[in-house]
C-alpha cells in the first residue's frame, strides 16, 4: 500500500485501520473469510483494466486473448472442483448467480418456493423486499417448531400444493445439513426446477464435508467467498443440458462485462480447494464449530436445533432477557465481531432480532482450533450474560487482542 499512501494518504489509513481491526479481533460472522495474499494480488491485477462483455472465443472486444486463458481456467478448475458438467464464473455475487438461474427458467408470477427469511433462508429465495418476491409468486416453508430443522414432510406437502416452477434448497442461517436429494425428488415429483444455493457451504461440499448437491439438484449457485475462501463473487453449476440457457441468462441476459480481476482470483481459490489442505482445513471448520456450540451452550445459552452439523450456529437470546442488536453491540467493544441475526419464530425487527449467528471460517482460517473455541465461548457467554460490565468487555478484548496476536491474518 505504499504507493496509495502517497496518492490517497486517507483512504490508505482507512484500509489499514480495517486491516488492523481484523488483525486484533475475532471475526464471527458466518458469511465471511480470509483470502491468501494470491487471491489478493489476481483481484488487485491489471486484470480489471479490460472490457470483456461476452464469453471466452466469443467476446465483443478485441485484446481478450489472455482473459479468455483466465476465464477458461477458472471454469475447469472449478467442474473439477465439484464434478460439474457445466460452469458459469461470471455472476458479480450469489444473488446473481440466484437471479440468472430465475431468470433462464422461470418466467414473471410463476412459482417458487424456498425457505422463510426468518427461518434461515435468504433475502434472494423470495423476501418481500426483494426482486423475487416482486417477480414471482413465492411460497415459503419454514422449519419444525419443535426440532427447528427441516421436514420434509412439510416442504413436500406445500410442493404438491403450490406446483412452483423452482424449488429452492439451501439458507443463510441453518445450522444443520441439508439432503439435497430429497428436495431434488420432490421437485421431480411435482414437475419443478430444484435450485440448491450452496453459497455458505460451498467449501464443505467441494471437500466432502457436507453431502454436494451438483450432480443432485437440478442447478447449485454459491458465492466463492464464505468457505470456499475465495474473492466475493458467484458462480452457477448445471448440467450441460441447461448450459445454454444459464449463460444466455447471465450474460447478455443481466450483465454486462465481467469482472475479469475477480474471475482470476476465483481461479486462483479453485487452485487452493483443490488442494489437500483444503479439505483438512473445511473439516477443522467443522470441528471448531461443534466445540464452539458445546461451548456455548455450557455457559448456558441456548442454540437454535440444540447445535450444528456445518459452520455456523444461532444464538437464542430470548431466555437472556436481550436483543440481539444489544448482544452484538457488547460484543463488539469486546473485540469479538459477529452479527444479529432472526431465528425461527422471530418476534422483533431485522433490525433488532432475538438472535445472533455465529461460525468459525474466519478464526479456522487463522489457525485457531479447539482450544482457542473453548476460549471464545467461555467469552461470548460471559459478555453476552453481563452486558452492562464495562470492566468485563474490557478484560475480554485484551484478552481477544493477545489471542489474535498470535495467528496470521493470510491462510496458507
Amino acid at each position: 500500500m505504499s504507493y496509495l499512501a502517497k496518492t490517497d494518504p486517507q483512504i490508505a489509513d482507512i484500509i489499514e485501520k480495517e486491516r488492523l481491526r481484523q488483525l486484533n479481533g475475532l471475526e464471527l460472522i458466518a458469511s465471511e473469510n480470509l483470502v491468501s495474499r494470491a487471491v489478493l494480488e489476481a483481484m488487485g491485477s491489471v486484470m480489471t483494466n479490460k472490457y470483456a462483455e461476452g464469453y471466452p472465443g466469443k467476446r465483443y472486444y478485441g485484446g481478450c486473448e489472455f482473459h479468455d486463458m483466465a476465464e477458461n481456467l477458472a471454469r475447469d478448475r472449478l467442474k473439477k472442483l465439484f464434478g460439474a458438467e457445466h460452469a458459469n464464473v461470471q455472476p458479480h455475487s450469489g444473488t446473481q448467480a440466484n437471479m440468472a438461474v430465475y431468470f433462464a427458467f422461470m418466467k414473471l408470477g410463476e412459482g417458487l418456493m424456498s425457505m422463510k427469511l426468518t427461518q434461515g433462508g435468504h433475502l434472494s429465495h423470495g423476501s418481500p423486499v426483494s426482486f423475487t418476491g416482486q417477480f414471482y409468486k413465492v411460497s415459503q416453508y419454514s422449519l419444525d417448531q419443535k426440532t427447528e430443522m427441516l421436514d420434509y414432510g412439510i416442504v413436500d406437502e406445500m410442493a404438491r400444493k403450490e406446483k412452483p416452477r423452482i424449488i429452492v434448497c439451501g439458507a443463510s442461517a441453518y445450522p444443520r445439513t441439508i439432503d439435497f436429494k430429497a428436495f431434488q425428488e420432490i421437485a421431480d415429483d411435482v414437475g419443478a426446477y430444484c435450485m440448491a444455493d450452496i453459497a455458505h457451504i460451498a467449501g464443505l461440499c467441494a471437500t466432502g464435508v457436507h453431502p454436494t448437491s451438483v450432480g443432485v439438484t437440478s442447478f447449485t449457485t454459491t458465492t466463492t467467498h464464505k468457505t470456499l475462501r475465495g474473492p466475493r463473487g458467484g458462480a452457477i453449476m448445471c448440467n450441460s443440458e441447461y448450459a445454454q440457457a444459464v449463460d444466455k441468462a447471465v450474460f447478455p441476459g443481466m450483465q454486462g462485462g465481467p469482472l475479469m480481476n475477480t474471475i482470476a482470483a476465483k481461479a486462483v481459490c479453485f487452485e487452493e480447494a483443490l488442494r489437500p489442505s483444503f479439505k483438512e482445513y473445511n473439516k477443522q471448520i467443522v470441528k471448531n464449530a461443534k466445540v464452539l456450540a458445546d461451548t456455548l451452550m455450557d455457559g448456558g445459552l441456548r442454540l437454535v436445533s440444540g447445535g450444528t452439523d456445518n459452520h455456523l450456529m444461532l444464538i437464542d437470546l430470548t431466555t437472556q432477557g436481550i436483543t440481539g442488536l444489544e448482544a452484538e453491540t457488547v460484543l463488539g467493544k469486546a473485540g469479538i465481531t459477529v452479527n444479529k441475526n432472526t431465528i425461527p419464530n422471530e418476534t422483533k425487527s431485522p433490525f433488532v432480532t432475538s438472535g445472533l449467528r455465529i461460525g468459525t471460517p474466519v478464526v479456522t482460517s487463522r489457525g485457531m482450533k479447539e482450544a482457542e473455541m473453548r476460549q471464545i465461548g467461555g467469552w461470548i457467554a460471559t459478555v453476552v450474560k453481563d452486558i452492562h460490565n464495562e470492566a468485563v468487555m474490557k478484560d475480554i478484548k485484551m484478552k481477544v487482542a493477545a489471542m489474535a496476536g498470535r495467528f496470521t491474518l493470510y491462510p496458507d
